[in-house]
């Protein structure tokens, strides 16, 4: 076998190295768009509703007592780790929620709350007695990666939807702009209109 001197040997790890950060970059970013889309979802199918919140802590989701039609469609990872799971009661019934990492140590236990959900999952909450939550929960690495992570999507969505009412407010401008200049360039449609009224008035009287 021919000897392979050590830069060569360097070049062709840092080669490797290169082609696995990129896979690896190439891969979160698909990761991050489809959570950015699943998010955006869940935002436009959110509903405001009144709960009591009965208990909330951190266990498995397999252990929470979700239906088993929800569990099929939770991918196996996702039932097999820990969440923010809460108990409240939505009008008669008492269903099992999860909650985000964000706002979770916000959440006051037996007190009712105004809550934006999205399905299983509570975005955001109103805490409209003003009733102080415990004390705040020890978080692991994946519970704060969590938080961060849905911080900055939530952060990119709401970007991304300032951006868009402010084009639809300079799209309504220019049109109302277009609008008035059509009327100062054509002044003789509204003496047109005028014209076939006085007519008509004519018209009516001499009848």
């Amino acid at each position: 076998m021919p000897h392979i001197p050590g830069w060569g040997i360097f070049c062709i790890i840092a080669i490797i190295l290169c082609i696995v950060l990129y896979l690896l970059y190439k891969f979160g970013d698909k990761q991050q768009k489809k959570q950015q889309d699943a998010r955006q979802q869940m935002y436009d199918n959110m509903q405001i509703v009144n709960m009591l919140v009965i208990d909330k802590k951190h266990m498995k989701i397999s252990d929470a007592g979700f239906p088993k039609a929800i569990m099929d469609q939770m991918p196996k990872r996702a039932s097999r780790s820990k969440g923010a799971v809460v108990k409240a009661k939505i009008g008669p019934q008492i269903v099992t929620l999860l909650c985000d990492e964000g706002i979770y140590d916000q959440v006051p236990v037996k007190a009712e709350v105004k809550a934006q959900i999205s399905g299983i999952y509570i975005m955001g909450i109103k805490n409209t007695r003003n009733v102080a939550p415990p004390p705040p929960e020890k978080k692991g690495f994946m519970q704060k990666w969590a938080t961060k992570n849905n911080s900055m999507i939530d952060e990119e969505i709401n970007a991304g939807s300032e951006m868009k009412n402010g084009k639809n407010v300079k799209n309504m401008q220019q049109a109302s702009k277009g609008q008035m200049k059509n009327k100062a360039l054509n002044p003789s449609a509204k003496k047109n209109k005028s014209t076939k009224k006085r007519k008509n008035k004519n018209k009516k009287k001499k009848r």
